[in-house]
């Protein structure tokens, strides 16, 4: 059974840092894209960031240059770096994976999902 678990959620304050993570499990990911989106509560989920087969990232413009994903093949795991955390980042972050190696922005893109896992940011 293919399975994506995140961890790495909580409360931390604005400024402040997370790193989450996402284990796969069931079949290896190292040739697949990886995704990460968010979902604020009353919101749709929306994209954050993806990484493809090939390390190649790209970011949704209101987390570049504060979020980092990357992604460790011989773990199955990808990571989410976030730094200077904003109250707006406040959400529950999935993490995807895409049964092809390139990388995309919707969500019909991928065909496996996580639980998710809770980010707030206090102000």
């Amino acid at each position: 059974q293919v399975q994506l678990v995140e961890s790495g959620g909580g409360l931390v304050q604005a400024g402040g840092s997370l790193r989450l993570s996402c284990a796969g499990s069931g079949r290896t990911f190292s040739r697949n894209a990886m995704g990460w989106f968010r979902q604020a509560p009353g919101k749709e989920r929306e994209f954050v960031a993806t990484i493809s087969w090939s390390a190649f990232t790209k970011y949704a413009d209101s987390v570049k240059g504060r979020f980092t994903i990357s992604r460790d093949n011989a773990k199955n795991t990808v990571y989410l770096q976030m730094n200077s955390l904003k109250p707006e980042d406040t959400a529950v972050y999935y993490c995807a994976a895409s049964q092809y190696g390139s990388s995309s922005y919707e969500e019909m893109g991928y065909d496996y999902w996580g639980q998710g896992t809770q980010v707030t940011v206090s102000s």
